[in-house]
């Protein structure tokens, strides 16, 4: 694809500074774009890099920053690029209709430009809703729901009875309802409670590749609008994630644990089971959380406590070496200074 300057700023609602009728043809790092090519600023330690980059067109926040160079303004020029990578680097989407190898069930409601890619399974009583793309060996269960504008990406599987909504986006290898890891131990033999709940996904939530989110024992595991959830990521049965999450790679959250609105989980935190944690939560990476949070925290650590303890924590165990050899110093010269007396008595008592 390519477009003039003057038209993709209009698109992108940015402010042109310089030539209008430049075009460029997709969009490059600062230190590999070439003159057809657009590139972003939005971070100030690349200034100098923005200042020497070959680009034609570089978006940012402010103009003052690159004086002479052309450039489209906006306000938020990492939102911008992402826009413009849609419009100049647009992903091919298939054509619409039903794969000839695909099996699907004749019941099954597929909405207006559906596109069932090859190799994929769809149970009985599923409804899948317009202009979704189900991608090459998808298998749907029985009795699913997929809103419209959905991309499930190949290899996603969505067990019976779950819910998927409008405009999500479910990577390679997601799995939506496996059942949750619930046994009851008995005399050392371990009985597996039968998982009879539904996962349901809402509107505008994302899953990376081989996210799993358990179906519930009784009841609904819950991924809250607008979620993003990176690679990797276990989500366990009657887990709630609130509207706006954030989980990066390899988070896991135990069964029952509930996480408010726009919670952020750095990557490889854990969250043992039946927490709550409060909107706004932010855990930092490798955290294990084993107590609930009000709203608003931030932790960190293992086991997870406040950010400011944990750093003052990580401070005092760094000075741990030095102070053990001040306290093996100062025994010394207690152990010297005791000799000394007791040689003094000695000399006395002779």
């Amino acid at each position: 694809m390519s477009t003039t300057l003057a038209e993709l700023a209009q698109r992108l609602g940015a402010t042109l500074v310089g030539e209008g009728s430049c075009e460029v043809v997709g969009v490059r790092p600062l230190d590999q774009a070439e003159p057809e090519h657009l590139s972003f600023l939005h971070n100030p330690r690349y200034v100098a890099q923005a200042i020497s980059s070959r680009a034609g067109a570089i978006l940012v926040e402010d103009p003052d920053l690159l004086p002479g160079r052309t450039l489209l303004v906006t306000p938020q020029p990492y939102l911008a690029m992402a826009r413009a990578l849609e419009i100049l680097h647009p992903r091919p989407r298939p054509e619409p209709g039903v794969h000839p190898s695909a099996v699907v069930a004749a019941d099954v409601e597929l909405g207006e430009g559906v596109a069932i890619g090859p190799h994929v399974s769809i149970g009985v009583g599923t409804r899948v809703g317009p202009r979704t793309v189900i991608g090459a060996g998808c298998v749907i269960g029985a009795r699913v729901e997929v809103g419209s504008d959905t991309e499930l990406h190949p290899r996603v599987v969505v067990e019976d009875s779950c819910r998927i909504g409008c405009r999500c986006v479910l990577q390679p290898g997601v799995v939506i309802g496996g059942d949750g890891f619930g046994f009851a131990t008995v005399d050392g033999v371990h009985h597996k409670v039968p998982q009879v709940g539904i996962v349901v996904v809402e509107d505008d939530v994302e899953l990376g590749a081989n996210v799993c989110v358990d179906r519930a024992t009784l009841g609904v595991t819950r991924i809250g609008r607008g979620a993003k959830v990176d690679n990797l990521v276990q989500i366990a049965h009657n887990v709630e994630v609130g509207e706006g999450s954030i989980l990066v790679a390899q988070v896991g959250i135990a069964g029952s644990t509930r996480l408010g609105r726009f919670v952020m989980m750095g990557g490889q935190a854990g969250a043992a089971g039946h927490l709550t944690l409060g909107d706004g939560v932010l855990v930092d990476a490798k955290a294990a959380v084993y107590k609930s949070f009000a709203a608003g925290t931030r932790v960190g650590g293992i086991p997870a406590r406040e950010h400011r303890e944990w750093l003052r924590d990580s401070a005092n165990l760094r000075r741990l070496e030095s102070l053990r050899q001040r306290l093996k110093s100062l025994e010394n010269e207690v152990e010297t200074i005791r000799r000394g007396r007791e040689g003094v008595r000695g000399e006395g008592e002779g």
